[in-house]
């Protein structure tokens, strides 16, 4: 794997490149966020692993203007900070995964293989539709009714959860660990936010709803047309 690592320890940067290079991975070091930043948005990595605080620029704030230019790299934080609610912070801004220091490398390694592993795709296959709803995994567009919609990356990955399984309920549960990789409940209405953003946008000029609410059970994408 191709890796990036924002870290200001040294001893830590070291020994974390040292583990993951003895694996056969390339790993690129940097240790202020002004430069991670700069290498995420202009090289490709299969992950970076991002300290969350670093002089300067943070990683949660490398992380959020990442996402916001539309950078797909899949994240993990690296934090001491260990709470739900600075967990729940991390996700929101558009890391992958979170990773409390001090911890076992074994894990460490686990998770980013983790996090480069993708869903299951049609093979041979780039397009997902759904109605009027057409998604081009390849070229990251969405379409409903031929008029383009721009998404952000949540959004995008929470629309592609929905199109993946048309005829299903797609639970709160399954998309917290399917978008952001949370394998409990953080008790925190992340999803209900990135719905209601991606449900505005898809809806704008339309008179139907593309997605139905089923109380208490998730999400499925409804039958419409454009």
């Amino acid at each position: 794997m191709n890796i990036l690592l924002l870290e200001d320890d040294e001893a830590l940067t070291a020994f974390i490149a040292r583990g993951l290079e003895e694996l056969g991975h390339h790993v690129h070091c940097v240790s202020n966020g002004q430069a991670a930043g700069t290498m995420l948005m202009g090289m490709r990595f299969d992950v970076a692993v991002l300290d969350r605080m670093v002089p300067g620029m943070d990683g949660l704030s490398v992380v959020r203007l990442a996402r916001e230019a539309g950078c797909q790299t899949p994240v993990l934080l690296l934090t001491a900070l260990g709470g739900i609610e600075d967990r729940v912070l991390g996700l929101e801004a558009g890391a992958d995964d979170y990773l409390v220091k001090p911890f076992a490398f074994s894990e460490f390694v686990a998770r980013l293989i983790a996090l480069t592993r993708r869903p299951p795709n049609m093979v041979g296959n780039d397009v997902l539709a759904c109605g009027a709803i057409e998604m081009d995994l390849k070229r990251r567009t969405v379409r409903r009714d031929g008029r383009a919609i721009e998404l952000q990356p949540r959004e995008f990955s929470l629309l592609e959860q929905l199109l993946r399984s048309p005829d299903r309920v797609v639970s709160r549960t399954m998309l917290l660990d399917q978008v952001w990789n949370f394998g409990f409940d953080p008790q925190t209405n992340i999803v209900e936010t990135h719905m209601s953003r991606l449900r505005s946008k898809l809806n704008q000029g339309f008179s139907a709803d593309a997605i139905r609410t089923v109380r208490g059970s998730g999400y499925i994408l409804a039958e419409t047309g454009g």
